[in-house]
This record gives C-alpha cells, structure tokens and sequence, in this order.
C-alpha cells in the first residue's frame, strides 16, 4: 500500500509542479521565433564564428566546434569539449543559446563531468532496479526507493545549478557581444535583450519543471511496478 502512496503523490507533485512553473512547451517555442527579431539577428556573424567569439571572450578556445544543420539541438558535451550547434541560423536565440553554451564550457571541469558520469549512472541504477523489480527478483524494495530518490535529490542539484548559472549569465554574455560588435543599433539590441530575458523567465521555469518531473516520473514508475508486483 506505502508504494500506492509514493505513486499518487508523485503524480500530485508533477500536477503541481505545472502548476506552479506555469509549463507551455509549444508557447516556448514561439518565443524563440520572432519575424523582426530574427531580422536583426540575421546580421550577425554564422553560427560557429559567433560560438568561437565567445570563446575568444571567455578565454576557452580549445573547446571543439561543431555544426549540423539536421539537428535542433544545441549543446555542450564535457566528456569530449565540444560544442554541438543545431540548425537555428533563422532565429534570433542563437545569439543567446550560444552563449549558454558556451558559458557551460568554463564551469568546473569536476563538476562537468560528475555530472555526465552521475547522471549516468543515475539512469543505469534505475534501469537495472526496474528490470529487478519486474522479475521480483529485488529485495527490500523500499531501501532501493530510497537510495533512488537520494540519487534524484543529488542529480537535480547539480544539474540545475550547472543550467542555471549558464542561462543567467548568457544574457549578459549576449548583450555585450552585440554592443562589441555594433552590428546593431542600441534600441535594437534592448530589443533583443528584452526578449531574451522573456525567454529566460520562461525558459529557466521550463528547464526546472522538466528536470523534477523526470526525477518524479522515475520514482512514481518504480512505486508503482513494486505496488503491483
């Protein structure tokens, strides 16, 4: 009956956490596509010289580089030091998304890569308890609960922390860029910088809600396969 419980109250907390995080995936999207603001932006350097400015910037250059227009995403693996940029030269976020990536790329090299590998073997250890659990084949399966939401507890800390002073700081990084580069006018670059803090507002709430909801959604999955089997 205890795993029923932990299952209905995951599943209240994700309710909740929409809620109160006010989640609107499709309207996100729309902010990152604005007619007028992609004009402006269009004026800037490609993508992969824009990324290697902010590198320059930030004293980082020997971080790798790399561009694929078939992909939508954007990210900054540490394991390899590479900065994969998607397909975004129509959108005016680029000039901030890359700077997030960027900003990634100077955190602490130990906590970069605590993160990969925990992150890891955070999935792993879920993956393998579920298998067990299946199979009941798992002892004490309220210790390995347990032990499954500590792991969720350590893994939404340090991921947040990490997603949280990049997207901080890379509206500040943006917004001195465009006035190094005097591609744009002041009001247009306020223009841009006032859109990038509505994305962020949005963007950090998003990020927040889809992080606890996966740590949610796991315990509730496990509660709920231990309740029936």
């Amino acid at each position: 009956m205890e795993f029923l419980v932990i299952f209905t109250l995951c599943i209240i907390l994700i309710g909740i956490a929409i809620f109160i995080f006010e989640v609107n995936i499709k309207e996100l999207k729309k902010m990152t596509n604005i007619e007028h603001l992609d004009a402006m932006a269009e004026k800037y350097p490609d993508n992969i010289e824009i990324c290697q400015e902010y590198l320059k910037k930030l004293n980082n250059t020997k971080v790798k580089i790399q561009e694929d227009e078939k992909s939508e995403a954007t990210v900054y693996v540490a394991i390899s030091d590479k900065i994969f940029i998607g397909n975004m030269r129509k959108s005016y976020a680029r000039i901030q998304t890359i700077a997030h990536e960027c900003l990634h790329s100077i955190q602490s090299r130990k906590l970069l890569l605590f993160n990969f590998i925990f992150s890891n073997i955070y999935l792993i250890y879920f993956a393998i308890i579920v298998i067990l659990a299946l199979c009941k084949i798992l002892p004490s399966k309220m210790t390995f609960l347990a032990i499954l939401c500590i792991l969720g507890l350590i893994y939404y800390s340090v991921r947040m922390y990490l997603e949280n002073d990049a997207m901080i700081k890379a509206r500040y990084l943006a917004k001195e860029y465009m006035e190094e580069k005097k591609i744009s006018t002041q009001e247009e670059i306020d223009s841009l910088v006032k859109q990038f803090d509505i994305v962020n507002n949005s963007g950090i709430k998003a990020v927040n809600y889809k992080i606890l909801s996966g740590i949610l959604v796991k315990i509730a999955i496990f509660a709920i396969i231990c309740f029936i089997r």
